[in-house]
């Protein structure tokens, strides 16, 4: 099978230009500034999009193309991962309105561009909307457009006939490449592209927690079923799709190789593993099928190798998988978004190998991470780091994380900025945020984090006061239930993520040069006084004894670190309120907790 790919030396041209002053957008003074002041290299980067994307002022309106509105009905499903609730979706007897979008779609492009309009109303939808060239989808006031919840309708369109598996497209699945179910949103290289809404009335809605007829929701795949005889449908679950050897399809390994990536059990024939193991073994995207009789849930908005791109204006609810997902990416702004999804790893936005990246004035509501740049994984990383990336005037509430990097960031990420940001933890008793700054990397994901800058940051509710321990590996130097890394801390990196999932773990990150300042905690009221999160700060370094390389490596600590100007109010651990292991020159400059300053330097 031929497989068209976007050309990553694309990137690197991209890289080149983002550190001179053209790629900036200002001349060799400001340049100069910038290299001594990151806020200006920052503002160099918002100062690119003041010039909006311009489209040609004609509307293709969808109901010219034979789309017809539907009524809506509730029913039973969920509101999040097993959450039962009632929610919204067609009623019987909706027309698909795919055929007639995709026309719209068509005749825009063919007349060199322009906007095709979503009136107000219901749209079923059974297929993916594929953006083109010059072409901006506009969702009226009032129009809620409803995607298919039968997987099916999205292995029917794509551009690579892969027999019984369907008719697929070229995706990423946590950050791998592979022939899969098409995203309900969907580009591929293409240049001056938009995704726009009126206002957050009008609302992409991807039906994740909604029931198909066998009772079965996007959700579902996930895994965590109850006992029954579909149990065994989901990314968790061992399927007999994939090959008892990764021999099977990558005969040249040593037996060194297939030992290390398989591990001690079948867990890698999971479809959630299975795929990276495709990527360790060199195996390339044409023989990386899945699709039907697979369980790796798309995305709702993928884009790749798409360059000036705009998202605005609108609400996504119910994300099958994670909700904005551009890959490869150029010259990418997304503003006064409404994420609100909150299914199993519905992360609001998560800009992967993305050069020049604005956030701006988005509220997040995230059953996952609310921002996660991504770089890559396992040797997937063709495309380069994310870089030169800027957040600002957002809303957090719930999630895992707020300002998110990585997990999965093989290829790096570096020159990221985030601002005047309120990570407000609105539902702060029922469903909180986990982490407001967070890093997540391990062994496997490897890569680098540097040049991070925060200021400017307002909690008034904290984050979560429960902590969430992380499971170490057997026989390290961590105890288990010791270390709280997946919730309870204002600011955590965690460089041993999840370090049980990969089997390979042969690549040490690199997490230096952060740099955090003006972060205000709030506490709330709890029986146990006034309180704002679990634990303050928590640096967890590289752990050497998790690296299994059969060279030997070297271990670098988190360091060149500095947290100035911030109160965490008042933690619940008391005792311990900053945690770190392997750390150097970590300076805490005039930082107040529980109303004590502190001015130190780390390392441990």
């Amino acid at each position: 099978m031929a497989i068209k790919q976007i050309n990553p030396r694309r990137r690197a041209l991209l890289r080149a230009a983002s550190v001179s002053a053209a790629g900036l957008g200002i001349g060799a003074p400001a340049l100069a500034a910038a290299n001594n002041d990151p806020w200006a290299r920052a503002q160099g980067i918002i100062d690119k999009f003041r010039k909006p994307l311009s489209f040609p002022k004609r509307d293709f309106a969808i109901t010219a193309y034979g789309a017809k509105a539907c009524d809506a009905i509730q029913v039973s499903g969920f509101a999040a991962h097993h959450e039962p609730a009632q929610v919204s979706t067609p009623a019987p007897g909706a027309t698909d309105c795919y055929a007639a979008i995709a026309a719209a779609i068509a005749a825009c492009s063919k007349a060199g561009g322009g906007r095709v309009l979503i009136p107000a109303g219901n749209w079923l939808v059974r297929g993916p909307i594929v953006l083109k060239s010059n072409v901006n989808v506009h969702l009226a006031r009032g129009a809620h457009v409803y995607f298919s919840n039968d997987p099916e309708d999205f292995a029917k369109y794509g551009d690579y006939d892969c027999g019984e598996r369907g008719k697929l497209v070229i995706s990423r699945w946590q950050s791998n490449d592979v022939l899969n179910y098409s995203p309900m949103v969907y580009a591929y290289g293409q240049t001056n592209i938009a995704l726009t809404g009126e206002d957050w009335t009008s609302i992409l809605d991807g039906q994740g927690g909604v029931p198909r007829a066998n009772g079965d929701t996007w959700w579902d795949w996930k895994g965590k079923r109850k006992a029954g005889p579909r149990q065994q449908e989901a990314q968790t679950a061992v399927n007999p799709l994939n090959p008892a050897s990764i021999r099977r399809v990558a005969p040249g390994l040593s037996d060194a190789q297939v030992a290390l990536m398989e591990g001690r059990n079948d867990k890698w024939r999971t479809d959630e593993a299975y795929l990276p193991t495709l990527s360790e073994a060199g195996v390339p995207v044409a023989k990386r099928v899945f699709g039907r009789g697979h369980y790796l849930r798309p995305c709702m908005v993928e884009f790749i190798g798409c360059t000036n791109v705009l998202l605005q204006g609108y609400q996504l609810n119910q994300s099958p998988f994670w909700q904005h997902h551009p890959v490869n990416c150029s010259m990418l702004a997304i503003r006064g978004v409404h994420m609100n999804s909150l299914g199993p790893n519905s992360d609001g936005f998560d800009p992967e190998a993305c050069d020049t990246v604005l956030v701006e004035h988005c509220t997040f509501n995230s059953g996952d991470d609310c921002i996660a740049i991504k770089a890559g994984k396992n040797l997937d990383t063709q495309f380069g780091p994310t870089q030169n990336v800027v957040i600002q005037h957002c809303v957090m509430n719930s999630g895992h994380g707020g300002v998110t990097l990585g997990s999965e960031m093989s290829g790096g990420i570096q020159h990221v900025y985030a601002q005047d940001i309120e990570f407000r933890n609105a539902h702060w008793a029922s469903d909180p945020l986990n982490i407001a700054i967070r890093l997540k990397t391990n062994m496997n994901r490897g890569g680098f984090l540097r040049h991070f800058y925060v200021r400017n940051v307002t909690m008034p509710n904290g984050v979560n006061l429960k902590p969430q321990f992380y499971t170490p590996i057997p026989g390290g130097p961590i105890p288990p239930k010791s270390v709280a890394a997946g919730a309870g801390g204002v600011i955590t990196f965690d460089c041993d993520y999840a370090p049980n999932a990969d089997n390979v773990r042969t690549r040490p990150p690199v997490v230096e040069h952060i740099h955090i300042s003006g972060v205000k905690v709030g506490n709330v009221a709890t029986k146990e006084g006034p309180r704002s999160c679990y634990q303050a700060v928590l640096l967890l370094g590289p752990v050497a004894f998790d690296y299994n390389g059969d060279q030997p490596a070297e271990i670098l600590p988190i360091r060149d670190v500095t947290i100035s100007d911030c109160d965490f109010g008042t933690p619940v651990n008391a005792a311990q309120p900053i945690y770190t292991f392997n750390v150097k020159n970590v300076v805490l400059r005039n930082v107040t907790i529980a109303g004590k300053v502190l001015d130190t330097t780390l390392s441990t």
